[in-house]
């Protein structure tokens, strides 16, 4: 069915995404006709008589590419939170599309020279900061891009970027199916003994939307998660842990095993490094990163894990001490450590996550997010009206206390089968100076929570509160940019190692007081969290970190070894070589049938290819950060300063990517990053 492009939503830019019209049908004539218009403003930048000056060539290209990655940016984003089988095909079958002409892009010798005659103009230090930073930086990305191949080598160069773009689709999309793949129900409540009541009444329901009794388990972390850790049947915990870590592997449907899904992307990721030149694809991905080498990332690593060993070693005695004491459990397994660990923590700690999740309804927290936003940064956040792709997607609008509007953004906080797992920042709209005036900043802020059961609200574990604060940093990271060149604006730019930084340091405030007695009320009575509740959890803030610091360090590591020194042609495989770190690394060895590669997406499907160590890389940064507001918290009383957090907005959210990420650093710290503050807040100092 052909669609009138007058009546084609995505090819609107007039505003918000017009998603309550959205259809698949609309989204293959809407990408050929950008494609097009794309593919001409390339024709007319590269042509001989459009000189190199920013206005005339920079400008139209960044006008013609941005409507692209607007239009395709909806499609994606349905695409991973309301997945159906119609846009998953033509998902695909545009995805290829946009793979080869951005991977033209990338190639474009006659571009590439419009931007080094650009460099070379005598005028050139005329430029502003943020345009010539865009300027070395497509140079740069040029070289990445293979501009400067000979043609046979560029022509397979491209290819093999179609290739991994379509295999990671693959990825995410087999691990989607496996997951969903599998439900097992359960009639005898007796079966689930010590699983919350909440997540009984949630399995309950989801049971009866399948017209079934009795109660439904799924590997979605909301069901997933509460029987790992609160059921006491000990075979129940084993079977759905199994289920969970073999995932798309092997011992599942053989059309979503992703084990040769790995061994081909490692593969074309060689090729394509040795294709530019490189020794390995980890230097590739260091190219446009704060670290220089893959050695340094490793030597980082390495000087974390030793200094958190003894801690994990520590953490690990004590935990199988207590299970053979207390739970009669002698051989501790992979599937009893996050129960015993939870039973440990009730003990030692008097307080379980279940019993601190009744003070976090959604309403609440949402208004304790937002009075932290208004505190730091004098802004106000109030809810507005959108359309949405699904109805519990909340909209809201940042205006500062002028009124001014300063950005917006989507919350979809809720699991369902149809949206991938994890949780996720993303770009509706990016701030630049257009003919009309500056264009407000939109992003998508995405979770996957339990909603709400019957007339109560969501409840969120703090763990969960922790993971919308870090959401909600990226999208402040992208909403509160000062910079108004499309390329550096909002987190487009930042190096990779540093994008985490200001997810990361909002987490810190999840364990202030003066944050938390403002976002909590118990769901029954109103009450707030009481004081002596919230010293229990700051007490078990550091709750097994030493353990929990390596697991990161292991997964890390994996992937940069994976990337720089793993033969993927060899006889070895990606599970071969993660037993290997482990046996080095790790202090819990997992069982020999988990296949922690077959969905370890974030760097098969995600940006984090050798890119994993970006997570502790910027903790360093973000607590380092962190430790400004208390050191100066004496003086102000307390660390909701707004004179640091207006500092910490003008010096590294408004920047974006217009400086390095280490200089907006120490424009704010005065001075280099160290571990220490690290190392303090995670109790191993």
């Amino acid at each position: 069915m052909t669609t009138p492009m007058g009546n084609n939503p995505l090819l609107d830019f007039s505003g918000l995404p017009r998603f309550a019209e959205f259809k698949p049908e609309f989204v293959t004539p809407a990408i050929d006709q950008l494609l097009a218009d794309a593919r001409a403003a390339v024709q007319r930048a590269e042509a001989a008589d459009t000189p190199a000056e920013w206005d005339a060539f920079v400008t139209p290209l960044d006008d013609a590419n941005e409507r692209l990655g607007r239009a395709w940016g909806q499609v994606s984003h349905l695409h991973s939170v309301m997945d159906s089988p119609e846009l998953r095909e033509v998902y695909n079958a545009n995805l290829q599309k946009i793979t080869v002409y951005y991977a033209e892009l990338g190639q474009n010798e006659a571009l590439f020279a419009k931007f080094k005659a650009l460099k070379a103009r005598s005028d050139f230090a005329a430029l502003s900061a943020p345009r010539r930073k865009i300027v070395d930086n497509e140079l740069r990305d040029f070289r990445l891009g293979g501009a400067e191949l000979p043609t046979d080598r560029k022509a397979r160069f491209m290819q093999v970027q179609e290739e991994l773009a379509q295999l990671s689709a693959k990825f995410e999309e087999n691990l989607l199916d496996a997951t969903n793949d599998f439900a097992l129900y359960l009639d005898d409540a007796a079966q689930l003994a010590g699983v919350p009541d909440d997540v009984l009444a949630m399995m309950k329901a989801a049971a009866e939307t399948d017209g079934k009794s009795g109660f439904k388990i799924t590997l979605h972390m909301p069901s997933y998660l509460p029987v790992m850790q609160y059921a006491d049947n000990r075979g129940l915990r084993e079977q759905v842990y199994r289920a969970y870590v073999t995932r798309a592997s092997e011992f599942g449907k053989p059309e979503l095993d992703n084990t040769p899904l790995i061994g081909s992307i490692l593969r074309l990721r060689r090729e394509a490094a040795e294709l530019l030149g490189f020794g390995s694809y980890a230097e590739v991905s260091l190219a446009a990163k704060m670290a220089d080498t893959p050695a340094e990332v490793l030597k980082f690593l390495d000087e974390l894990g030793v200094r958190a060993r003894p801690y994990a070693e520590k953490d690990y005695a004590e935990l199988k001490a207590f299970a053979r004491d207390a739970l009669d459990l002698a051989d501790l397994q992979a599937w009893d450590t996050t129960y015993a660990s939870e039973k440990l923590s009730v003990a030692r700690y008097s307080f379980s996550d279940q019993e601190v999740k009744q003070y976090f309804p959604e309403p609440r927290v949402l208004a304790g997010l937002f009075r932290l936003i208004e505190t730091l940064y004098g802004l106000h956040v109030r809810e507005d009206k959108a359309p949405v792709w699904h109805p519990d997607v909340k909209f809201y609008t940042l205006t500062d206390h002028g009124g001014q509007r300063v950005g917006q953004f989507y919350l979809d906080l809720y699991a369902r089968a149809s949206k991938r797992g994890g949780a996720w920042m993303d770009d509706v709209i990016t701030r630049r100076k257009t003919a009309d005036g500056i264009q407000t900043p939109v992003a998508y802020l995405n979770c996957n929570f339990s909603g709400p059961v019957g007339d109560k609200p969501a409840l969120f574990t703090h763990d969960e509160v922790i993971t919308l604060f870090h959401e909600t940093g990226h999208g402040l990271h992208h909403l509160l940019t000062q910079i108004e060149e499309l390329g550096v604006s909002g987190i487009n730019g930042v190096e990779w190692d540093a994008v985490e930084l200001p997810s990361q340091f909002m987490e810190n405030f999840c364990w202030e007081w003066d944050v938390l007695k403002h976002m909590t009320a118990h769901v029954d009575t109103g009450e707030p969290l009481p004081r002596a509740l919230f010293d229990k959890m700051l007490a078990a803030k550091n709750f097994q970190s030493g353990l929990q610091t390596l697991r990161q360090i292991e997964f890390a590591s994996f992937d940069m070894h994976l990337h720089d020194d793993f033969d993927p042609s060899g006889s070895r495989t990606a599970l071969d070589l993660i037993n290997d770190i482990r046996r080095q690394v790790a202090v819990i060895i997992p069982p020999a049938y988990n296949r922690f590669p077959n969905n370890f997406s974030h760097i098969f499907a995600g940006g984090y290819a050798a890119g994993y160590y970006s997570y502790k890389w910027a903790e360093v940064l973000s607590a380092d950060a962190y430790a400004l507001f208390e050191d100066e918290a004496e003086g102000y009383g307390g660390v909701l300063n707004p004179e640091v957090g207006h500092r910490f907005w003008s010096e590294i959210l408004a920047q974006g990517g217009a400086r390095p990420a280490l200089e907006s650093f120490k424009a704010f710290r005065g001075r280099e990053p160290t571990i220490d503050a690290l190392l303090r807040h995670n109790g191993m100092a």
